[in-house]
């Protein structure tokens, strides 16, 4: 089975443009819409089958060591330091881990074998809370043992064997990747002047990135602000709640401006697209995207890449 997270209601923080593709497509958001942080604390769980396929395990897997007593508070031990900055509450975390009874080392979950990442955002209670409170700090490239209390896990509500009730579990994680939120009092100033409607979509690189190309099939981090194009008008800004968007990089995934315009984009650069209406809202705009898209209205974004992941 997969790591089982626990069930959280979604909140939705602002029009990630998620939007359906083609002739009917709607400013709707699907399960994918960006999720601020549970306003109360989830008690149920619920495990997603995902067996992983034979073979030869991965060699990078590490073992548990298991504590010589069963943990009654959280214990948060580094294996390894990693380097960059801390992770804290609202990043989003790229982790590779083992998942251990800590009475007898029966393991339940592992990625390895898999041979995909597990992705969270810290703080955001879609994980057991012995994660979100032991994961803060960790740096990209760091490995962290987790012991922690069945309290802090599933409690009396285990999801499935071999996970018993009351049992503590013991992890080791690895922690792939850091993508931090930037502090939203750096918004950088950016000045859209109005102008009639494109036939293509535009293209202006305002930073080069220096980071990895976003590749097909990677879902792409962002901050994004959206504009109309007509005006220059500022319609909403990540940058103004703080909260990292998720753009997958796919054909059919995203408007197809959005698909179009993160070609070639990398790491650490900022873009500016410019979105024909038809690849867009089409001709009836979109009322929901924050003050309002007039109909048949061009839609120009600026979109900051901090990170990729492949997603799971």
């Amino acid at each position: 089975m997969r790591f089982p997270r626990l069930l959280v209601s979604t909140v939705v923080v602002g029009a990630t443009l998620l939007a359906a593709c083609g002739d009917d497509r709607t400013d709707s958001l699907d399960a994918s819409t960006t999720v601020a942080a549970a306003t109360t604390t989830p008690t149920t769980a619920a495990p997603v089958a995902d067996t992983a396929a034979p073979g030869t395990p991965n060699p990078d897997k590490p073992t548990v060591v298991l504590p010589a007593t069963l943990p009654t508070t959280l214990v948060v031990t580094d294996l390894s330091m990693g380097t960059g900055p801390e992770a804290k509450a609202g990043d989003i975390l790229i982790m590779n881990y083992v998942g251990v009874r800590s009475e007898d080392g029966t393991e339940f979950d592992n990625s390895y074998d898999k041979g995909k990442t597990f992705k969270l955002t810290l703080g955001a209670s879609q994980v057991i809370a012995g994660w979100d409170q032991g994961l803060v700090g960790i740096k990209k490239g760091g490995r962290r043992q987790l012991d922690i209390p069945a309290d802090l896990a599933y409690g009396d509500n285990p999801p499935a064997d071999p996970i018993k009730p009351g049992d503590a579990l013991s992890f080791v994680v690895d922690a792939v990747d850091v993508i931090s939120a930037p502090d939203p009092a750096d918004k950088p100033t950016v000045t859209v002047t109005g102008a009639a409607n494109v036939d293509a979509v535009a293209i202006d690189d305002l930073v080069v990135g220096t980071g990895p190309e976003l590749a097909l099939g990677d879902t792409a981090v962002v901050y994004l602000t959206a504009y109309r194009a007509d005006t220059g008008e500022e319609l909403l800004s990540s940058w103004d709640t703080g909260q990292l968007e998720e753009l997958p990089f796919a054909d059919g995934a995203t408007l197809p401006g959005i698909f179009e315009g993160l070609k070639g984009m990398k790491v650490g650069g900022r873009r500016q697209i410019t979105i024909p209406f038809l690849d867009a809202f089409g001709a009836d705009g979109s009322k929901d995207l924050g003050t309002g898209l007039p109909p048949s209205t061009d839609l120009v974004l600026v979109i900051e890449l901090f990170g990729t992941y492949v997603g799971n």
